[in-house]
């Protein structure tokens, strides 16, 4: 039987994810495409004659947003998921390196120093968890309206339809990244990358 191409050879894979935090993000890709797509169904009228059942669509983006914290909520049993987002919550002086290379359009590796994580995926880790708690917030004062008072739920619509339009293009952006990448997709798949990448790619970084 011929190996698998996503096996890699032992002496030069590199173990970037485990179980844990490849289940967390397998999970919340999953709630956050139907929470997209539900959202592009009932906004699109294209998509809402094609899709239907308008009611049915409502319900499925309302539990799939409520349930979008729960993968990583879960996550937080694992001690290894736990010093993931410890690294994501860290910047240091070599992601300001990063960063200002990536403004200038710079993609030397040598210009571009990253530990595990680099500084851009550090930023689109930040504002995807606050804009999916906005998000939330916004989608309970909507679903819920006894709660709030008219202007509240008014200005929560707003909130909520303009930052939904604006997670669909950084998803975009993120889908399109890695599909660039098929190492890193690899990692996030199987859990391991190849150590030439690794060191290239991510220098500072010590499995």
């Amino acid at each position: 039987m011929s190996p698998r191409a996503d096996t890699l050879p032992a002496a030069t894979a590199v173990r970037r994810f485990g179980r844990a935090q490849r289940g967390v993000h397998r999970a919340t890709a999953v709630l956050m495409g139907v929470c997209v797509f539900t959202a592009a169904c009932l906004y699109v009228p294209q998509l809402a004659q094609l899709v239907g059942r308008r009611a049915l669509v409502v319900t499925l983006h309302q539990w799939s947003g409520l349930a979008l914290p729960v993968p990583v909520l879960l996550g937080l049993a694992s001690r290894a998921f736990r010093s993931d987002l410890g690294r994501l919550n860290r910047f240091g002086p070599h992601d300001r390196t990063w960063l200002r290379a990536a403004l200038r359009r710079d993609k030397r590796p040598s210009s571009r120093p990253a530990g595990k994580f680099n500084a851009g995926q550090k930023v689109y880790a930040a504002w995807i968890a606050g804009a999916t708690l906005v998000m939330l917030g916004t989608g309970l004062m909507m679903w819920f309206t006894h709660l709030t008072p008219l202007v509240w739920r008014t200005s929560a619509t707003f909130v909520h339809d303009w930052l939904a339009l604006t997670v669909g293009i950084v998803l975009a952006g993120h889908i399109g990244m890695a599909l660039a990448d098929p190492e890193a997709r690899r990692g996030m798949r199987t859990g391991s990358v190849d150590r030439d990448w690794a060191e290239r790619e991510h220098p500072l970084w010590r499995p």
